[in-house]
């Protein structure tokens, strides 16, 4: 059989779904699986301009393209002389050349669309089979099933995706019906989910496309299997406390969660806030004391639950959760894809997830926010807690999230005998900032070769690092790979 090459055409108005095009072609081209088979995804927006009229550039490309794709919401979009908009001629022509048609009705509430729009929506009700979505976690895990189905009929599939595809003798028998009903009840509390309390499990398994002619999906075995490590043994989360800060035996203590992916990612998470320091706060507005943890729970979680959502599961290293006493590492087999890099993370960036039918109910159960979002909300939880950033990057091939801890505490720099404006700078450094030795200067009212002494002290003790030879750019920063003073008065690495 010939190579499979589509080309997809994104149709819907333009203005109310600028970001969400972008972000829907991103994913096409950027999925591990689709990649493989997607040339092209047309956007008319990314056109150079061309002396054509609009609407016959379009429609020409709705007649090359395989798949037509359309976003239907409540704007019906710029009219032409006979009232008809881009979006309705493109689904048409679409159907007149007989293209694969694709369409997702966005929101629920109908009384607010356009009633020009209220119209095409009921008049395609008709004519296909169309889908619901409220937001891109949704139209992004509906568009990968639906392509993913198409390239099945059409023998493309030999070995298909992990989380659509059945694994072994599995049946529904083995999913756990108690944990379809707690999956009901949270995803109802925390994001409106429209199915009812008592909906079967076979109901919901197939509204979330995780069934395959009516065998349970390996994505439904994990997120709801009675006993998921039945049918796949290394989808566990192991978590290890290290005495000090390198990988070594004998561990402080170990645990290997096993369960659903949703008890996992709790399990993991409390076993860290079990492990770090804690200060617990005065009762004055409730009976509970509050406790704040040198780390943020919140980023702690989404580290996690983003490491058990986007891990390939076709490998055998299983996720990994590594507590040192300067950091917290998270490990995920698997790679960043295709179209995103570690300095992007840090950035809007689209929504690619590695396994969209697990990533979709993790969302609706709140354990992750909009997907493509995780890392910067990870950033900004550290920065909120005045600790440093978290660092990203892909290490034996895994990728790894690192959150580090605030080592050097009041004790450790009690024990480096500092001057009280030293202490006051690494108090300033904690922030994440950096220092130039004249703004040392300016702020501590000292003369140049004072501060220069001061600051090569500090990194003489493993605290502080110069970034620069000579010029403006020489800045300092805070070493978090420095030295500290081991409890034998030894200097002790604190790298990895």
């Amino acid at each position: 059989m010939p190579a499979i090459r589509l080309k997809i055409f994104i149709s819907s108005v333009q203005k109310e779904f600028a970001q969400v095009r972008k972000d829907l072609k991103a994913f096409l081209l950027g999925d591990a699986v689709l990649r493989r088979f997607i040339s092209e995804v047309f956007l008319f927006e990314e056109i150079p301009a061309c002396d054509r009229r609009a609407d016959e550039v379009y429609l020409d490309e709705v007649e090359r393209c395989n798949i037509y794709l359309g976003i239907f919401g409540y704007e019906y979009g710029f009219e032409d002389a006979n009232g008809i908009s881009p979006t309705e001629h493109e689904y048409d022509h679409a159907g007149h050349h007989r293209k694969t048609r694709l369409v997702y009705v966005w929101g629920s509430d109908d009384k607010r669309r356009n009633p020009k729009m209220q119209q095409l929506v009921s008049r395609i009700g008709g004519e296909l089979t169309r889908r619901r979505v409220e937001d891109v976690s949704a139209l992004t895990s509906e568009v990968y099933s639906s392509i993913v189905e198409h390239l099945d009929r059409l023998g493309a599939l030999q070995v298909p995706p992990f989380d659509t595809s059945t694994c072994g003798q599995a049946t529904q028998k083995d999913i756990s019906r108690k944990r379809v009903e707690w999956f009901l009840d949270v995803a109802r509390r925390e994001r409106n989910f429209p199915l009812k309390p008592n909906t079967s499990s076979t109901a919901l398994l197939t509204h979330l496309h995780l069934l395959d002619d009516g065998r349970p999906t390996n994505a439904a075995l994990l997120l709801f299997g009675s006993n998921p490590q039945k049918f796949h043994q290394t989808a566990v989360t192991k978590c290890v406390h290290c005495h000090g800060t390198a990988f070594r035996r004998p561990f402080a203590s170990m645990q290997v969660y096993e369960g659903d992916l949703f008890q996992q990612a709790d399990q993991a998470r409390d076993f860290v806030l079990s492990k770090i320091n804690r200060s617990i706060g005065v009762r004055s507005e409730s009976n509970v004391a509050p406790a704040t943890y040198e780390l943020p729970p919140d980023a702690v979680g989404e580290a996690i639950v983003n490491a058990i959502a986007h891990r390939d599961y076709h490998s055998n290293a299983s996720v990994e959760v590594r507590l040192f006493s300067d950091r917290l590492e998270i490990w995920n087999p698997g790679i960043l894809p295709g179209n995103l890099t570690l300095e992007g993370l840090r950035n809007d960036h689209p929504s690619v997830p590695y396994n969209p039918l697990i990533a979709e109910p993790l969302y609706l159960a709140r354990y992750i926010e909009r997907i493509g979002s995780g890392t910067q909300t990870m950033i900004e939880l550290c920065q909120e807690a005045g600790i440093t950033e978290p660092q990203f990057e892909q290490r034996s091939g895994s990728f790894v999230t690192t959150i580090w801890r605030d080592w050097l505490t009041p004790q450790v720099l009690a024990g480096f005998e500092l001057s009280e404006r030293q202490t006051k700078a690494v108090m300033l450094l904690k922030s994440g900032t950096s220092m130039t030795n004249s703004e040392y200067q300016e702020k501590f009212s000292v003369s140049k070769p004072t501060a220069s002494r001061d600051l090569d002290d500090l990194i003489k003790k493993g605290i502080f690092k110069k970034v620069g030879t000579t010029g403006k750019g020489t800045h300092y920063i805070l070493l978090l790979k420095g030295l500290t003073k081991g409890s034998n008065g030894s200097d002790e690495s604190m790298g990895s």
